[in-house]
């Protein structure tokens, strides 16, 4: 009798604990978490909210706090931003690609107004993030994803674009780019499942039905929006807002502020000498 093959029998220990679920019970489970447009166009930035997530007030998640604070940009913040040349060979002609979704982005900027809290510049150094655009399709039986975006912090990211968002109306591909914007603001999603007497006090921000970061058809930009959005970076910036609920808030450089931020001369001069190799 032959010997069983150890490679075959671990084979099967894993298969076993790493069984898929169906794609049915995969795809509600999955819908569970997944925060969707109308028609079936899915946001990756971050995942649905819950109505009481430890029994905390809705201000502290209109905002991002998932690191123990509440990042939001320092005052005077200019964001730089290049595309991501891998990703535009894709396309027969990569710069009038590039020319369509700069104009998208700077469409999507302006739909904010006033009250973006930042300024964009495209730059090939010192990048803070960069745009991606996908050659395939990023879907789910539970709809197709549009793009992601990421919150404030030092870090470099990606502003992520699949080719499902092109296929959306004018209107809805700039609703899409502002919407994944208001991410870069800080901002997180509402949570329009949830009555608002749900909600017994807020800070500052309305809780309407359209908002842009919203859900399905609600999801639109208003004048409450860049209203809230101003209020709130207001009240930072002057120190008069410094926690949500005992959650502090951070003023946070993008990592372009950092690398481009001059050697004061006398720390220069102490610096050890490093021997370099001929």
């Amino acid at each position: 009798m032959a010997k069983p093959d150890k490679h075959s029998a671990a084979s099967g220990a894993a298969a076993k604990e790493l069984e898929l679920r169906k794609a049915e019970d995969a795809a509600e489970e999955a819908a569970k978490l997944l925060h969707v447009y109308a028609r079936g166009a899915i946001c990756e930035t971050e995942t649905r909210g819950f109505p009481t997530p430890d029994n905390r007030s809705p201000t502290e998640l209109v905002v991002d706090a998932t690191e123990g604070f509440i990042p939001l940009w320092a005052p005077g913040t200019t964001l730089r931003w290049r595309f991501n040349a891998l990703s535009m060979t894709a396309f027969v002609n990569p710069e009038a690609a590039k020319s369509y979704v700069r104009t998208l982005m700077a469409d999507a900027i302006l739909a904010w107004g006033n009250a973006a809290p930042v300024r964009f510049k495209e730059a090939h150094d010192a990048w803070d993030f960069e745009i991606v655009v996908r050659a395939q399709e990023y879907c789910s039986p539970n709809g197709c994803v549009l793009a992601s975006a990421f919150f404030p912090d030092g870090g470099q990211h990606e502003l992520m674009i699949y080719p499902t968002m092109f296929q959306q109306s004018r209107e809805e591909q700039v609703e899409t780019m502002a919407h994944e914007i208001g991410h870069i603001f800080g901002l997180r999603h509402f949570f329009a499942q949830v009555s608002e007497t749900a909600w017994p006090a807020e800070i500052f921000g309305t809780h309407e039905r359209f908002s842009i970061m919203n859900y399905g058809e609600d999801s639109r930009l208003t004048d409450t929006d860049r209203e809230d959005l101003i209020r709130l970076y207001h009240h930072v910036w002057s120190g008069n807002l410094t926690e949500i609920n005992g959650t502090p808030i951070q003023q946070v450089h993008p990592y372009s502020h950092t690398r481009a931020t001059p050697v004061n001369p006398m720390v220069a001069m102490v610096q050890p000498t490093v021997a370099r190799r001929a």
